[in-house]
């Protein structure tokens, strides 16, 4: 099966495609889309998520495969501007390491690439976790305290609460293996592709530590922490996401709110 995806503007010469987190799907990207009427947008719903839901397994080598397709066969002059966040930026990095030629320039904010450790306790967490977690998945209670958690506004608890009743348990799983374990991949450091590596400051400690990572094997990249944002900042802070991608994509100043992450740190 082919993956969902929404196109907007096709006429425009230059494309953006836009990949969503983990549990989520395309909608996340709507403003961003809006913004953006002088590109050829495309916004997949990832295998497992969305109206994506019946394309199955989900692998990140897999999705990323599907997301160079459709670069191939969708995307004007065989390339595309990529935005990526958490799971979405890891199959950018997948893409980095083994297609970069179908990538313009490269937005990814939130990406894990270390790897948890205690891989065994870890899956036993997991396990353990899924068992509590899936009786209580699909409540109001939980998916109002899962936005919470991420500052979502509830005027996107509909949609929230979709892409949770669409994304089923055995998927989440499988998912958040391949997010969790996810590692810097090889073939990185040929990519010499211009990336912004993107964080907001309240994001977990070991995605700034991925982001470090990425900064010194990525040849033409830099990184950057968003003051006072969260994991899903594009959501939170809108004006201000539309603004840094539109100034990195056009190869303007990236504006000064947001601080460089220095690698030494």
């Amino acid at each position: 099966m082919n993956l969902f995806v929404k196109e907007t503007s096709q006429k425009n010469p230059e494309t953006i495609i836009f990949l969503h987190g983990g549990g989520l799907a395309g909608w996340i990207w709507d403003e961003q889309v809006k913004a953006f009427p002088d590109y050829h947008c495309l916004v997949p719903d990832l295998p497992e998520h969305g109206q994506s839901a019946e394309v199955k397994p989900f692998t990140i080598a897999g999705a990323a495969g599907m997301v160079i397709d459709l670069i191939r066969s969708r995307a004007h002059n065989g390339k595309a501007h990529l935005v990526g966040l958490s799971l979405g930026a890891q199959i950018i990095v997948q893409i980095l390491a083994t297609h970069p030629e179908v990538v313009d320039h490269a937005l990814i904010s939130g990406t894990l690439i270390r790897g948890i450790p205690h891989g065994d306790i870890l899956l036993k967490l997991l396990d353990y976790t899924f068992k509590v977690y899936e009786p209580v998945k699909d409540t109001d209670f939980f998916i109002k305290a899962n936005m919470r958690t991420y500052n979502i506004s509830k005027s996107y608890f509909d949609k929230f609460k979709e892409a949770t009743l669409q994304l089923k348990a055995d998927s989440l799983n499988r998912i958040l293996h391949e997010n969790l374990f996810f590692k810097l991949p090889s073939g990185l450091e040929k990519a010499n592709v211009s990336v912004l590596v993107m964080m907001g400051e309240k994001d977990y400690k070991v995605i700034k530590e991925s982001a470090r990572d990425l900064v010194k094997v990525l040849p033409n990249s830099e990184a950057y922490v968003v003051p006072k944002r969260g994991h899903v900042w594009n959501m939170e802070s809108p004006e201000l996401f539309n603004q840094v991608l539109r100034s990195f994509i056009t190869g303007n100043p990236i504006p000064n709110v947001v601080e460089p992450l220095c690698p030494h740190r």
